[in-house]
């Protein structure tokens, strides 16, 4: 750890403000069922009341198995926001971090499903998985097929709508950052192309692809090998979250966003994104890509998140 607070520190430092001696406050709530912890910049209330003023916004998601405790527990948000303020590296800002596997989960099956003991569809009883929430109830197979269905990117809007209804948070693209790890990053990809233009800033932190290989091919890659890295289930093309994703992409290179992609060497997505970064270069959409030591970790989760938060919001050149 004291390695990556060395790199950190080592960075460019820009001329940020810092209100006050502290730096923010972790909260939490509840936001259309979804649970969620929201990252409120110092004296938050008193400032929006008083001084009118509007935050930018990050949406941060976890991955497969996680829940909105992870980034503050794991991934220590609150400890490189305070430091990345106090250095000046990060600009001010409200960070959103959902429980996107319980948005997945259409709104009326989300208790009932959360009640339930834990049992496959068959009926069978099984032990939780070790790496997850301690509230989890359904198998890995279960689970990522509501990850997968497109729900969460089809009602991402009336979220965020819904976010910047009760906080003060800029609706302008510019302002708007979104993010996640792993399956959280299968999530930011599909929300970024579906609400095309919406966001400024879109970070893949170890991302799942999983794109549909006949998709994929172009006439100048006659034997591209796509990877789905053990995972069996595809993408529910029913969704129009996820129908129009290469024409949404194709549209998006017109007028691209900044797009940062990051990964280990090691981490068993590692050729799956491979994979997609060589459709991105085939089609001419740009983008910044950091690689990484190590694998499918918080350690580099955390690493990339300092990154990406010191890219945010000072509307300088990409």
């Amino acid at each position: 750890m004291l390695s990556l607070i060395a790199v950190i520190l080592m960075q460019p430092v820009s001329a940020a403000v810092v209100y006050g001696n502290q730096v923010g406050t972790i909260e939490r709530d509840t936001i259309l069922g979804v649970p969620c912890r929201i990252y409120l910049p110092n004296k938050y209330a008193e400032r929006v009341q008083t001084d009118h003023i509007v935050f930018p916004v990050l949406y941060l998601q976890h991955g497969m198995f996680g829940s909105e405790d992870d980034w503050t527990i794991q991934g220590n948000l609150y400890r490189w926001m305070n430091l990345l303020l106090t250095t000046g590296q990060v600009k001010e800002m409200v960070v959103v971090m959902p429980d996107n596997f319980l948005g997945s989960i259409p709104a009326d099956e989300r208790q009932a499903l959360m009640e339930a003991p834990n049992a496959t569809p068959e009926g069978e009883a099984f032990d939780t998985f070790a790496g997850a929430a301690h509230w989890r109830k359904l198998t890995r197979d279960q689970e990522q097929t509501y990850e997968m269905s497109g729900y969460w990117e089809e009602n991402f809007r009336a979220f965020m709508a819904e976010v910047e209804r009760r906080y003060s948070v800029s609706r302008k693209p510019a302002e708007r950052a979104i993010a996640g790890l792993s399956m959280g990053g299968f999530h930011t990809m599909h929300v970024s192309h579906y609400l095309r233009g919406e966001f400024e800033y879109i970070g893949l932190f170890s991302p799942v692809i999983i794109p549909r290989r006949e998709e994929l091919l172009v006439a100048t890659i006659e034997d591209s090998q796509f990877h789905t890295m053990g995972f069996d289930l595809e993408l529910d093309y029913g969704s129009p979250a996820y129908n129009n994703w290469m024409t949404d992409l194709r549209a998006m290179a017109a007028t691209p966003p900044v797009y940062w992609i990051a990964i280990g060497r090691d981490d068993f997505l590692y050729a799956q994104l491979q994979d997609y970064r060589m459709w991105l270069d085939m089609n001419n959409f740009e983008y910044t890509y950091y690689e990484s030591n190590g694998g499918h970790t918080w350690a580099n989760w955390q690493d990339y998140l300092c990154r990406f938060l010191k890219k945010l919001f000072w509307h300088s050149d990409k």
